[in-house]
């Protein structure tokens, strides 16, 4: 399978970044390697994070990457809107209302009418899914620890601020505020 890691080369060279690489228009080998190209490696790691991450709270509850995200973010901010939930988790609105759904049936989440706007609903945990998520964060936590222990201090603190500027910089381009052009 393309891009598929050999399971006979260790991890570290799947993760080295070539500090040198030539793109020419006229080479025989496609410009674009996908094993060097940022946002696919971004895509590889959220997804395997996610995979791992998602054991904690899919064996013992149940529950989807979409529903722990909900229930995530109540968790943290409290009663919100489910379209306040999608911007903040960047869940498209479709994947938000069917989490929601489930967890209303777990009677994990509930819903109250916003009196000011009935088209849209206020979401917050039930006690019930206040005890599951005061349980799984935790948890959650203890998972971030072991995943960023093969870090030291400068490196943590480099990944922290790296992230930082995709994000913003990624925001700035999906809002199309900058381009690509721009950017050079």
């Amino acid at each position: 399978m393309p891009g598929a890691r050999n399971a006979d080369r260790p991890l570290t060279s799947d993760l080295s970044v070539q500090s040198t690489r030539v793109y020419t228009a006229d080479s025989n080998q496609a410009a674009l390697k996908l094993d060097e190209f940022l946002p696919y490696r971004l895509n590889v790691c959220s997804s395997l994070v996610t995979q791992a991450l998602s054991r904690i709270y899919a064996e013992r509850y149940r529950m989807s990457v979409a529903e722990w995200r909900v229930l995530a973010t109540l968790g943290q901010f409290g009663m919100m809107t489910a379209k306040a939930i999608g911007s903040h988790s960047h869940m498209h609105k479709t994947k938000v209302s069917r989490a929601v759904a489930q967890l209303e049936r777990r009677k994990l989440v509930s819903r109250r009418a916003n009196r000011a706007d009935q088209r849209e609903a206020f979401l917050s945990l039930t006690p019930s899914g206040r005890a599951v998520y005061s349980e799984l964060a935790p948890a959650a936590l203890e998972f971030e620890r072991q995943l960023m222990e093969i870090l030291d201090l400068a490196e943590r603190a480099a990944l922290d601020r790296a992230l930082t500027k995709l994000i913003e910089c990624s925001e700035q381009l999906s809002a199309g505020v900058i381009t690509v052009s721009a950017r050079r």
